[in-house]
């Protein structure tokens, strides 16, 4: 554990006053946080892939086409 200092808004401080552990509550709070934009970063990395590879997929989808539509005669 690491022990910090911090100055917060006054609005924040009084919301927090009555929180029994505040220590915990703020380290769940950053965590979530946190958690929250590494998926929103994630979500990002795979919407760039997918864009920059729906090209390959395309022309995959052609070179199948003939052979998924051989038995619908």
């Amino acid at each position: 554990m690491t022990r910090l200092n911090i100055t917060l808004p006054d609005e924040i401080a009084k919301e927090l006053a009555d929180r029994p552990n505040k220590s915990r509550f703020i380290a769940e709070v950053l965590k979530e946080k946190f958690d929250y934009e590494n998926r929103k970063k994630l979500d990002h990395l795979l919407i760039e892939g997918y864009k920059s590879t729906s090209s390959d997929d395309k022309n995959i989808d052609v070179e199948w086409e003939k052979a998924s539509l051989e038995t619908w005669d």
